[in-house]
């Protein structure tokens, strides 16, 4: 297993994209997925500081009048784009505030720029920049990056397929339990205030009475890494996008978790319609329980 040097790496004879990438391939890779977290997460760290203590971000709305939006994620997920274009000009780049260039091989890397924007207007610390990579539609690369919980060795996850999961420089495993009433287990709601709610809230109904507890931090990419640390045992939520869990859904992989949608079947990170994270002792009860009125 290849270890997590985090910093910089020459990207120059990876792979073009006509064949399957090798090991040594894809850890150059995952290098820089983590030098651009890190770089694009302290931009936009720098940039919250910068108004103050609790001072809220200016923002406009997107897909509905909750669904804020920052100059900072517009700024930062330029910068990831800049990056991306520099040293991969032949990848394809989607992102979540408008990125969309179709490149000439089969790489193409799924960005959200500040993955919690809510929380960053408000000053809270659930946010973070997730940069993922896909290979012919399957994640291959993630690096997820939280500013407000640390540095590259404490607030910085990566994968790489095939290579295991790691919290900066220490490999992370998802949780071993097995009892799903004393789980604690993540979820996030739509910025959709209509039916989608509704439904989500039907859900949460169903899993509440067999669970420890459950936790909405904000940031889907940042549960995600959570459940590959062992930090939650559990993730499950609907109506997302691909650079929502892009990363993290190889992360939890390979850190010895399954990821599947709520039916137990393989996951379209392109279009993940409902994304459920656990370990092996936690998946396949919970999935009965989000499915099945209690």
């Amino acid at each position: 297993m290849s270890g997590p040097d985090t910093g910089s790496a020459d990207t120059g004879s990876a792979d073009t994209g006509s064949s399957n990438p090798s090991a040594s391939e894809l850890d150059e890779l995952r290098h820089l997925a983590v030098d651009i977290a890190f770089e694009a997460g302290s931009h936009a760290q720098a940039a919250r500081s910068a108004l103050g203590p609790g001072k809220r971000a200016a923002h406009d709305t997107k897909s509905s009048a909750v669904d804020p939006v920052t100059q900072f994620d517009r700024e930062t997920e330029a910068l990831v784009v800049e990056r991306l274009r520099s040293e991969r000009p032949d990848d394809s780049i989607v992102g979540e505030e408008g990125a969309n260039h179709r490149g000439t091989n089969d790489f193409e890397w799924h960005i959200d720029p500040i993955d919690g924007t809510v929380n960053f207007v408000y000053d809270l610390p659930g946010w973070c920049t997730s940069i993922g990579l896909l290979h012919r539609g399957d994640p291959v690369v993630g690096a997820v990056y939280s500013p407000p919980l640390g540095d590259r060795d404490t607030a910085l996850f990566s994968a790489a397929r095939g290579a295991g999961a790691w919290l900066g420089d220490d490999p992370i495993e998802v949780s071993t339990a097995t009892d799903s009433t004393t789980s604690l287990v993540a979820t996030g709601f739509s910025y959709h205030l209509d039916q989608h709610r509704v439904e989500q809230a039907e859900r949460i109904a169903r899993v509440l009475p067999h669970v420890r507890d459950i936790r909405r931090m904000g940031s889907a990419a940042l549960d995600l890494a959570f459940v590959a640390a062992g930090r939650v045992d559990a993730y499950f939520e609907e109506f997302i996008s691909s650079w929502d869990v892009a990363a993290g859904v190889l992360i939890v992989r390979e850190a010895g978790g399954i990821v599947t949608t709520f039916a137990g079947n393989e996951l379209d990170v392109r279009a993940p319609a409902g994304v459920l994270a656990a370990g092996h002792g936690l998946h396949d009860t919970l999935r009965k329980r989000i499915q099945t009125p209690s």
